[in-house]
């Protein structure tokens, strides 16, 4: 009686506890509440975002590309409603292609700085990110001219357009403001993650990751952004 007792009281040896391949382990281990897939929590969490994020701007764009389809009014120009006047003509898409350059080209530097982070060479990173965020900065000055440019010099608003179609200016400034929104937070980010990367906040984790996750971050307000010039731009 009392080995059988011993038996059933003694811990599980290693076979017994070793993780179950397959479905099954797939179950068990979120059933013991285990770490079913190896990715680090915070990457996780971002992750989801970003996937809810798309969600949002898909059917911002999907709602913008149905209206555009289905509207009998003439829709504006794009090349003649966002040119710029430089050295006596009108160069169509001048300041979108500058804006549309700035913003890839942060990519690369945090793409870069990702890079110095897996190297634990944290004030270089912390470097990149504030260049970073200095692009991102000056994307949305940019995009600041312009809708003063809609508004101001072309009668451009909300529930209005002169130039055709009064859905132009509701899409246009919904979308793009809310793209901006985004490159505001994220530049808000990088900055506080390079400062708190320069006094060294996260050398007790024994790692740089955090950057890694702000880099995702990034790159999706950079590949949204890529729909939005397509699609508002060039069609």
């Amino acid at each position: 009686m009392s080995s059988l007792t011993t038996r059933a009281t003694a811990p599980l040896s290693a076979e017994t506890s070793a993780p179950v391949p397959g479905l099954r382990g797939l179950v068990a281990d979120w059933s013991s509440d285990r770490q079913a897939f190896h990715v680090a929590w915070g990457k996780a969490m971002m992750w989801f975002f970003l996937l809810s994020d798309t969600f949002v701007f898909g059917s911002f764009l999907t709602g913008y590309m149905a209206v555009r389809i289905s509207t009998t009014v003439p829709w504006p120009n794009p090349s003649e409603v966002f040119a710029l006047h430089v050295g006596g003509a009108d160069v169509p898409l001048l300041l979108i292609a500058v804006m549309t350059f700035v913003l890839i080209t942060s990519s690369g530097t945090m793409a870069m700085a990702v890079n110095c982070a897996y190297r634990r060479d944290r004030v270089n990173a912390a470097r990149l990110m504030f260049v970073t965020a200095a692009f991102g900065a000056l994307f949305v000055g940019m995009q600041a001219f312009e809708w003063t440019k809609l508004i101001v010099d072309e009668g451009v608003r909300p529930w209005g357009n002169p130039m055709g179609a009064a859905q132009f200016g509701s899409s246009f400034f919904m979308i793009t403001g809310f793209h901006g929104l985004h490159v505001s937070a994220g530049v808000i980010y990088l900055l506080v993650v390079a400062v708190r990367l320069l006094r060294g906040r996260y050398e007790s984790r024994g790692h740089y990751q955090i950057v890694e996750i702000t880099g995702l971050y990034w790159h999706f307000v950079d590949l949204v952004w890529v729909f939005i010039f397509a699609l508002f731009y060039l069609w």
